[in-house]
């Protein structure tokens, strides 16, 4: 496959009576998107308002955030099998609305959702206060069931992040990068002499609002499988779920995903990124051994030198990010796998639920129990009352002075287990 991505760089957005892009900036009319969210009938309101790298602005509680895109050649559109038909995408041009994203935002679906500050210590700690965001609060119509929720804003923030592509649609892109993936026995034949290596990513799939869907699929319903990485950059997968806020892979982080990036990166010139397999991760042990037993027998199959193994999420998973560890390494595969910690406020506590001796190689994205206090703020969008009520929130945690007192836990991406910020540990 070959995949170029043409990078139109947003450096601002400004609410306008034209929806439009010109000149890096990202003009939106907020009748257009909330026309377009209030089709679905589960939602009975949504605004539409601007959050700007070191503003004095806090968005919380988010449920996802999303990179607009938009396919110009190819098969296929983005977020196959959900915005658009089913088709293989991985292939063609790809237009990245670059320095631009869309956050969701309202009235809490679970207690698993998260914050981004754009300034102050807590923008230290999660990478969407860098972007300029989009921000999209959606309520919800009274007495909708939990999943019904979850699923519109998801829907509203995906639909947004598509409109606001195609506005992009016939800008010239400021810059372009190519990728190329090759099957198993032409990389061999190209590359004879590097390593063969390739990704295992494990999918959140734990239950009702922990899902990830793949082409539209939600990943419970999935065996381990193979997919090539261009097929992720062109959003082949999509998160769905409601897990801790620090460690949850967006779909922004789906369509950015470093481990890829880096491996590209090498491709050709230290390694043969040879594969990547896409498992889930389970909540019943014979459901963990079988999808484990897959991705060690696809490891095995493919012949693959080594692996990088990442998670998503933490306690449960960890038995299922460690069985495919152990099992890999037990076919003879050396792996590295990349987790983040919850190693208690103080960092004395047992890091995973899990462990194994053969889980030698470990990049971890820092502890989530860290404990921060993030200042009073000028501006919030969303609702500021369920700071509490979040993962890594308590009762009584705001202070009289306006700031609160929290765990990274609650920061959106401030652990995230595929690379994507600067926290690690020791």
């Amino acid at each position: 496959m070959k995949l170029t991505l043409g990078y139109v760089n947003i450096h601002d957005i400004q609410l306008s009576n034209e929806s439009k892009v010109a000149n890096g900036v990202l003009y939106v009319n907020p009748d257009d998107i909330t026309k377009l969210v209030l089709e679905d009938e589960h939602l009975k309101s949504a605004s539409v308002d601007v959050a700007r790298p070191g503003e004095s602005v806090r968005i919380t509680p988010v449920k996802d955030v999303i990179e607009p895109r938009v396919k110009v050649e190819g098969k296929g559109g983005i977020f196959p099998g959900v915005i658009n038909k089913v088709d293989t995408v991985g292939s063609g041009k790809t237009l990245v609305l670059k320095g631009a994203a869309v956050v969701t935002t309202g009235r809490i679906v679970g207690f698993q959702e998260g914050i981004i500050d754009m300034t102050g210590v807590g923008a230290q700690y999660t990478p969407f206060s860098k972007t300029n965001n989009l921000v999209l609060t959606c309520e919800p119509v009274d007495g909708l069931q939990k999943h019904q929720h979850e699923e519109a804003v998801r829907l509203a923030g995906l639909k947004t992040a598509a409109f606001i592509g195609e506005l992009a649609r016939n800008v010239s892109p400021d810059s372009e990068e190519t990728f190329e993936t090759f099957g198993l026995f032409e990389g061999a034949e190209k590359m004879p002499n590097l390593p063969k290596v390739g990704y295992v990513q494990m999918l959140q799939s734990q239950g009702l609002m922990h899902d990830t869907y793949v082409y539209g699929v939600d990943a419970k319903k999935t065996l381990s499988t193979i997919i090539d990485p261009l097929e992720t950059m062109d959003g082949a997968i999509i998160s769905g779920n409601c897990v801790s806020a620090c460690d949850k892979n967006t779909t922004y982080h789906h369509l950015n995903n470093p481990v890829i990036a880096d491996l590209l990166a090498q491709h050709g010139k230290t390694l043969n990124f040879a594969a990547m397999i896409i498992t889930n991760e389970n909540v019943y042990l014979a459901d963990k051994e079988r999808s484990s037993n897959w991705s060690q027998k696809l490891a095995k199959f493919l012949g693959l030198d080594g692996v990088i193994i990442s998670q998503e999420g933490f306690g449960n998973p960890d038995t299922d990010l460690i069985m495919n560890c152990r099992k890999i390494e037990e076919a003879g595969v050396k792996t590295v796998i990349v987790t983040d910690e919850y190693a208690g406020q103080d960092g004395s506590s047992q890091s995973l639920a899990d462990a194994h001796e053969l889980a030698n190689a470990v990049v971890t994205g820092g502890n989530a129990n860290q404990v921060i206090t993030l200042p009073k703020l000028d501006k919030v969008i969303g609702h500021l009352e369920f700071v509490d009520r979040i993962a890594g929130g308590w009762d009584k945690n705001t202070n009289e002075d306006g700031s609160i007192t929290i765990e990274l836990q609650a920061i959106t991406g401030a652990t995230n287990e595929l690379g994507f910020n600067k926290l690690s540990a020791r």
